[in-house]
């Protein structure tokens, strides 16, 4: 009779700590006040969410606050995304999955452009014009960015490795400068740094190919998504609404991204012409391009020689939130 009663007790307080802990759960959903978003000058998607405060809106209601953080690379929104300084970030895809293959606990759940925004760069009146002639030269390159991967995948095409040249480790605009005062000899740029290079000082993109730019992915701590999935849902929402209105209003878009970076008008408008806004829904696109990737990366030693790049990839892709919210 004891041992039942001990039974029965030992199971009623299982479920009362089950249901505290429910409660407590619940409560910590209730309590969300803040959303923390990243914006970027290579995503314009997010300069127009956030020149019109579709996100404050969204989330008025619901009595949540709205704070915005710049991201100056993919670099800088997965140290904020792993830091908990944001709840999402934007970057490339190729930068999350390197972060996911070091045990980043993130997910890329909405595609906020396809974008042309990296290539190799030089001077205007530099003698090089491939690859090839990259070997023994110092070339900036900002690691773990898609710029950067864009580099290891040209010189695996052509036979060549990081340890044939010297890679000078900038961040996207110090790149540019460096480029510019001859500091280095070639430039892994990103827009819109490189458009304005080309624009202001005559840089040439000698080597361009838009396959081997992986998307602008926006990316969600996972523990974040799973508590609050309606809030996900929510960011989607208002993601959709700027990626509308950049189509339909190209002009005025290049105007935010001028205004925001700071840079001539037609700088911002060869930027965000290098950007295709159409396909905002993760999936085998994106897995194919981004499987593609990791293999170089792991060749390069970039991503651990263990690491299952195929199940990595498959774990950052998630669809499932733009596929609920997106007609």
């Amino acid at each position: 009779m004891r041992k039942w009663i001990a039974g029965v007790l030992l199971v009623i307080g299982a479920a009362l700590m089950m249901t505290a802990c429910s409660k407590g759960e619940g409560k910590e959903k209730g309590e969300l006040k803040k959303v923390v978003l990243d914006y970027a000058y290579y995503s314009p998607t997010s300069l127009a969410l956030k020149e019109f405060g579709w996100a404050e809106d969204a989330f008025k209601e619901q009595g949540i606050e709205v704070e915005w953080v710049l991201s100056h690379g993919s670099n800088k929104a997965l140290e904020f995304l792993n830091s908990k300084s944001v709840d999402f970030g934007s970057t490339a895809g190729a930068a999350a999955l390197i972060a996911k293959s070091n045990g980043s606990p993130i997910e890329s759940v909405y595609i906020y452009s396809k974008p042309e925004w990296t290539a190799l760069v030089a001077t205007g009146d530099s003698k090089i014009t491939s690859i090839e002639q990259l070997k023994g030269k110092k070339v900036a390159a900002t690691l773990g960015t898609d710029p950067y991967i864009f580099l290891l995948r040209s010189l695996q095409e052509v036979g060549l490795s990081s340890k044939d040249l010297e890679i000078v480790n900038l961040q996207h605009s110090d790149g540019a400068n460096a480029l510019l005062t001859g500091q280095v000899e070639a430039w892994a740029g990103l827009d819109p740094h490189m458009a304005k290079v080309e624009v202001d000082s005559g840089a040439e993109l000698f080597l361009r190919d838009h396959e081997k730019n992986t998307y602008g992915t926006l990316n969600v701590r996972s523990d974040f998504a799973e508590q609050h999935p309606e809030v996900v849902e929510t960011v989607i929402e208002v993601y959709e609404k700027a990626r509308k209105w950049v189509i339909e209003n190209p002009d005025e878009a290049a105007d935010i991204l001028a205004k925001e970076a700071e840079m001539p008008l037609e700088v911002a408008q060869k930027s965000l012409e290098r950007n295709d806004f159409s396909d905002p829904i993760p999936g085998s696109k994106q897995i194919e391009s981004l499987t593609a990737a990791g293999e170089v990366l792991q060749s390069e030693n970039v991503i651990n020689g263990n690491v299952d790049v195929a199940k990595i990839v498959e774990e950052l892709i998630n669809d499932q939130y733009s596929k609920k919210v997106i007609q």
